[in-house]
């Protein structure tokens, strides 16, 4: 089906038949299937299936990730004769692998610090978040560039070893198949995300006048952007379109026209390897703001036909906000149709993880336009 979701307190409800699932704060009720519970909904969940073939997108949710309100999500878009296989391991590994990877480090530099931390093997999603300890025996968040290079190595190594694992699986072929990845962490206040290939993280956000705002957070590792075709022509690997869409350039193999990858990054794609596609993710740090709403991470079938305005848009209108994930891939289905009548729909698959319980929006948005009043000059009012 492409979903999973993991949680400890949280109450889940999924429908098998619409592949959308959405998971809620115990603590607010149920909700139920109208959506009438008080609870804060955290996620929103949604793949469908395009006209392609089998469905190769996959997403997640773990909550407890790395600590007790600590929170993963992560969506995969799979591509090549084995995609749905690749990105669905890697939806089921990738997680886990990170979190091992940054408690070794956290225990690593514990003992080079002679500090006591515990590490329960039993339970990784149970592990502790980095930190660190004020003269009065406290625990304070470690600081914002530390953390980054924290998480930024912890998700290399993890992503270096998915790669690897990916060619132990004897089943599946993984020359000319692969899958992106783009994952969000949330750890209190603190946001990493992790992005490899072509998939999308966009925040959205109120600015201080009051309007709402799209920030793209990762950058789509295409063969168009000038770093990444460097890295790939420096390993002898072609870079060039097809004469029938000239503006999607693609990566081939130095002596063979062959395979066409559409991204410089991916995990799996190993005859690339090589040439220059590399599985190395690029690791951003934010700290979320009063004004962030919400993340969306969706696959590229999503962003190839709707702006990143668009799709914010599409979940602050969407009233029940367990179906924001749902309303977003539906849209963008409807409009590979129409700007595209004669190709094949790709997969639609997006992750909504929700900053902010959607009752508190409104007055996000008094409080931002009462600020930006009250710093006009007195005859501008």
């Amino acid at each position: 089906m492409g979903i999973c979701a993991s949680s400890k307190r949280v109450q889940q409800e999924e429908d098998s038949d619409e592949n959308v699932v959405y998971v809620m704060d115990e603590q607010g009720g149920g909700g139920g299937p109208d959506g009438d519970g008080h609870g804060r909904k955290v996620a929103s969940l949604f793949s469908q299936k395009g006209k392609k073939g089998p469905n190769q997108d996959a997403v997640i949710l773990c909550q407890g990730f790395g600590m007790e309100d600590g929170v993963f999500c992560g969506v995969f878009d799979g591509h090549g004769r084995c995609g749905q296989y690749i990105s669905k391991l890697v939806r089921d590994y990738l997680p886990f692998m990170i979190l091992s990877h940054r408690n070794a480090l956290l225990l690593g530099s514990s003992e080079d610090d002679d500090d006591a931390a515990v590490f329960s093997d039993a339970s990784p999603v149970a592990s502790s978040a980095a930190s660190s300890t004020d003269g009065s025996g406290r625990s304070s968040p470690a600081p914002a560039a530390q953390l980054l290079e924290e998480w930024r190595e912890a998700c290399a190594n993890a992503f270096q070893a998915m790669d690897k694992e990916l060619k132990l699986q004897a089943n599946v072929d993984c020359n000319f198949s692969g899958t992106t990845a783009v994952c969000a962490i949330k750890q209190g206040k603190d946001l990493i995300v992790a992005n490899l290939g072509d998939s999308r993280a966009v925040l959205a956000t109120m600015s201080d006048t009051g309007y709402l705002k799209a920030v793209q957070l990762t950058t789509d590792q295409k063969p168009n952007v000038p770093q990444e075709a460097e890295r790939i022509k420096r390993c002898n690997g072609r870079v060039f379109a097809l004469k029938d869409e000239p503006s999607v350039l693609r990566v081939w193999l130095p002596d063979e026209d062959c395979p066409g990858l559409a991204m410089a990054r991916s995990l799996g794609d190993y005859r690339l390897k090589r040439h220059g596609v590399v599985s190395e993710p690029e690791v951003t740090h934010r700290r979320v703001a009063p004004g962030d709403l919400f993340i969306i991470l969706a696959t590229d079938g999503v962003w190839d036909v709707l702006s990143n305005e668009e799709v914010v848009s599409i979940v602050c209108a969407t009233p029940r906000k367990q179906h924001a994930s749902k309303a977003v891939a539906e849209a963008a289905a409807q409009r590979w149709r129409t700007r595209y009548p004669a190709s094949r729909v790709d997969d639609c698959s997006a992750v909504c993880l929700f900053l902010r319980d959607q009752h508190d929006w409104a007055s996000s948005v008094a409080a931002a336009k009462a600020k930006a009043a009250a710093a006009r000059p007195p005859h501008a009012r």
